[in-house]
C-alpha cells in the first residue's frame, strides 16, 4: 500500500564549504531535512565515500532523524565537497567538486521499492550530470509519483537535454527567476515573464511552477491562476538552503491541500527563516515558521 505522505528525495549530499565553517548540504538532502521538520515523512537516496566527511555526514544525518537507509558508500569515490562564498548580496556562489560519490548513485530494489511506496520524488538537475546517477534518477520516473523538479542550475553543470527531459516529466517545477530567464532563450519563450510561464506549462504539461524571487517573494501559476506573496522583511544571514527550505513547504502545502495563496505564505515564511540563520539545515519547528506569517 502506497504511504500517501511519503517523499522520496534523490541526488547530491555534499559539504558546503562556508566562510564560517562546513555545513552538510546539498540541496535534496536539504529538501528532505525540511520536510521532516515539517512533519512530511521523507527519505534521503545519494551516495558518499568512505572517508571521513563520509562518516561525519552519516552520523549528522542520523541525528536529524533522517534515514540513511538509501544512501550508498563507494570505496573509490570521495564524499562530495563544495566550496561556497556569499557576494555581498548574501547570495552563494559555488565551486562543485567532480566526480565525487554522489555521481555514482546506482539503482537496487530496495530503491525500486521505496519510489513505489511514495507519494513524491524530489529530483534537480545537477545530480545528473554523470550518466550513471542520470540512469538511476530517470528510472524512478517510470512510478506514478509525483516528480518534482528543483532546477537549481549551478554551471557549469547545465545540460539542456537533461533539463528538457527532467521539464517533460514534471509535475511540480521549481525555479528561480534567473533559472526562467535561461529557459526563456533556449525555448525562444515570451518576454514577459508571466506569459513565459504559461508556455513553459502547456508545452511541459506542468500544472505547478513556481518561480522564487529572492528577497522580492516569489509568483506561484498553478492550474491556470496565479498568485503572488511579496515575502517577508528578514535580516539574511545567508540563502544557502532557503530555496530548499521554500520548496519542502510548497510541497506541505500541496499535500495538505492549501490554496495558492497560502501555499506561498509557507512557502516564504520557511524560505525567510532559514535565510535569517547559518547553514542550509537550521534547527527550527513549525512555531518558529508560524510566527514569521503572522
Amino acid at each position: 500500500m502506497k504511504e500517501q505522505e511519503t517523499v522520496l528525495c534523490i541526488g547530491e549530499v555534499l559539504w558546503d564549504a562556508l566562510p564560517d565553517g562546513l555545513y552538510l548540504g546539498g540541496a535534496p538532502l536539504n529538501v528532505c531535512y525540511h520536510l521532516n521538520q515539517l512533519g512530511i515523512r521523507a527519505e534521503m537516496c545519494s551516495r558518499v565515500g568512505r572517508d571521513r566527511l563520509g562518516r561525519e555526514a552519516f552520523r549528522r544525518i542520523t541525528k536529524k532523524g533522517i534515514k540513511v537507509t538509501h544512501i550508498q558508500l563507494d570505496d573509490e569515490a570521495e564524499t562530495g565537497f563544495v566550496e561556497v562564498e556569499v557576494n555581498e548580496n548574501g547570495e552563494p556562489e559555488y565551486e562543485i567538486i567532480e566526480p565525487v560519490a554522489w555521481d555514482f548513485i546506482a539503482p537496487n530494489s530496495a530503491l525500486t521499492q521505496a519510489v513505489e511506496q511514495s507519494w513524491g520524488i524530489v529530483f534537480g538537475t545537477l545530480c545528473q550530470r554523470s550518466p550513471e546517477s542520470r540512469s538511476t534518477i530517470q528510472q524512478l520516473w517510470d512510478w506514478d509519483a509525483k516528480k518534482i523538479l528543483d532546477l537549481n542550475f549551478r554551471p557549469p553543470h547545465v545540460n539542456k537535454t537533461t533539463v528538457q527531459s527532467s521539464l517533460q516529466v514534471a509535475d511540480i517545477l521549481k525555479m528561480n527567476d534567473v533559472e526562467l530567464e535561461r529557459l526563456q532563450k533556449w525555448y525562444t519563450l515570451p518576454s514577459d515573464g508571466k506569459q513565459a510561464v504559461e508556455a513553459l506549462a502547456d508545452t511541459f504539461d506542468c500544472p505547478v511552477i513556481c518561480i522564487t524571487e529572492g528577497s522580492r517573494g516569489a509568483r506561484l501559476y498553478r492550474e491556470g491562476r496565479w498568485y503572488r506573496h511579496e515575502g517577508y522583511s528578514v535580516e539574511a544571514r545567508d540563502s544557502v538552503g532557503a530555496g530548499d527550505a521554500f520548496l519542502a513547504a510548497l510541497i506541505y502545502g500541496i499535500q495538505h491541500q492549501k490554496g495558492g495563496a497560502e501555499l506561498l505564505q509557507y512557502a516564504n515564511a520557511a524560505g525567510s527563516l532559514v535565510a535569517r540563520k547559518n547553514g542550509a539545515t537550521p534547527d527550527y519547528d513549525i512555531g518558529e515558521l508560524e510566527k514569521i506569517m503572522v
